[in-house]
């Protein structure tokens, strides 16, 4: 699932095409502007590159990283 390396956690997910990865990125929009904190996304075919870090703080993995990581995965299952 996540890793953490480098002041982030990182998940990626595997797609099974272009569509897909970008469906992934637009499923994780709305809990990610509830939670007010942000997330880098990159996506390519068949690939979701998730990168959660609290710029503020210093590039350092939060609580709040940690959280909105909780509801990213209950989101992607």
């Amino acid at each position: 699932m996540w890793t953490e390396n480098d002041g982030c956690l990182v998940r990626e997910v595997k797609t099974k095409d272009f569509v897909s990865a970008f469906a992934i990125v637009q499923s994780l929009i709305a809990p990610s502007e509830a939670a007010g904190h942000h997330p880098d996304i990159a996506f390519g075919w068949g690939y979701v590159r998730i990168t959660l870090t609290t710029h503020d703080q210093g590039r350092v993995v939060t609580q709040r990283d940690r959280a909105l990581a909780a509801v990213l995965d209950a989101v992607l299952g």
